[in-house]
């Protein structure tokens, strides 16, 4: 194989194996029946609400990272991506 086409070669199975890191499906679970997780505009409790999802809403999880001892994680609505915040990991399944 030419030099050029092995770069191509490597650079796609980079590129495919990459693809899924840090997006996964998940669910809220464990707010209950009567409340609502929150989805904030940043990573920790002095963000603004964007809105409050209930158990079982479906959502893309992104990256997550550590503000003050807790685990937040960037999610996205799975049927609305362009909506978008941060919730405590506390609230997904299979965090």
């Amino acid at each position: 194989m030419r030099p050029s086409l092995i770069l191509v070669f490597l650079a796609a199975t980079l590129l495919s194996a990459c693809g899924g890191l840090g997006r996964d499906r998940t669910t809220v679970v464990g707010v209950g029946t009567d409340d609502l997780l929150k989805l904030r505009s940043g990573p920790g409790l002095g963000f603004a609400v964007v809105l409050g999802l209930p158990d079982g809403t479906d959502l893309v999880r992104r990256d997550c990272v550590t503000e003050v001892g807790q685990l937040w994680c960037e999610v996205a609505l799975a049927d609305a991506p362009r909506v978008s915040g941060y919730v405590s990991a506390d609230y997904l399944d299979g965090r």
